[in-house]
């Protein structure tokens, strides 16, 4: 039986990789190191700035530490840039693993002959490099971001583009998330079957999910797809 048009399209952070506050932990830690090299803030002022510039410039923009030293110094401090820089993905790739159950999961669906790719809001460069820090990328043949398409999940687009991508048919393949509407509805608008791991889903998303008969299954645990798929 040929099964190479059913694709598994996952998602990567809080899917396959725990990033609990993870985040959090390498900007603190960045700021704490351009506070005692001289950034004339105190560690908590400073990272007020720093979470007021994140979210005005979004998380995926590349330039944060440049701009928190142009709005604390009046300048640009290249030193100070490439402390944080540094620091934060030091301490950001330190802390990067994958959920326990992530890995023989991926081989679990490659034995069943499923296809995998990813689906991501993101910077192409910045989610292949979780999959290679993670030593997983070679269970991925493709990973498809709003970057390269434009869109973010839930827009149909960028799942249409992953179908054509994967050469995939949507009535065989899923999406499996952390999100109720950008990953789960998401899919199903465009066809596909979805799988939540890891969600704060509501009992109203739950009621709407039975009401509507959406082709939506909620698990606790990424290691509970191999009783589903």
């Amino acid at each position: 039986m040929n099964n190479d048009d059913r694709v598994v399209f996952f998602d990567i952070d809080g899917t396959l990789l725990d990033t609990s506050n993870f985040a959090e932990t390498a900007r603190k830690s960045a700021i704490g190191i351009m506070v005692d090299n001289g950034l004339p803030l105190d560690k908590d002022e400073a990272y007020g700035v720093l979470k007021t510039i994140i979210r005005e410039k979004g998380s995926n923009y590349g330039k944060h530490f440049n701009v928190l030293t142009q709005v604390v110094l009046g300048h640009e401090d290249p030193m100070l840039v490439a402390l944080g820089m540094t620091t934060y993905h030091n301490v950001k790739m330190a802390l990067l693993r994958p959920f326990p159950e992530t890995i023989d999961t991926l081989i679990y669906l490659k034995s069943q002959g499923y296809r995998l790719a990813v689906i991501s809001n993101g910077i192409t460069i910045k989610q292949w490099e979780k999959l290679i820090r993670l030593n997983i990328n070679s269970f991925f043949d493709a990973v498809i971001t709003s970057e390269e398409v434009g869109k973010e999940k839930p827009n149909k687009l960028i799942y249409d583009v992953a179908l054509r991508k994967m050469n995939g048919n949507p009535e065989k393949s899923v999406m499996i998330g952390n999100k109720f509407k950008a990953d789960a509805l998401g899919a199903v608008n465009a066809g596909l079957g979805a799988i939540l791991v890891n969600s704060d889903i509501t009992e109203e998303d739950r009621a709407y999910i039975k009401k509507e008969k959406l082709d939506i299954t909620v698990v606790d645990d990424i290691g509970d797809i191999n009783t589903i798929l």
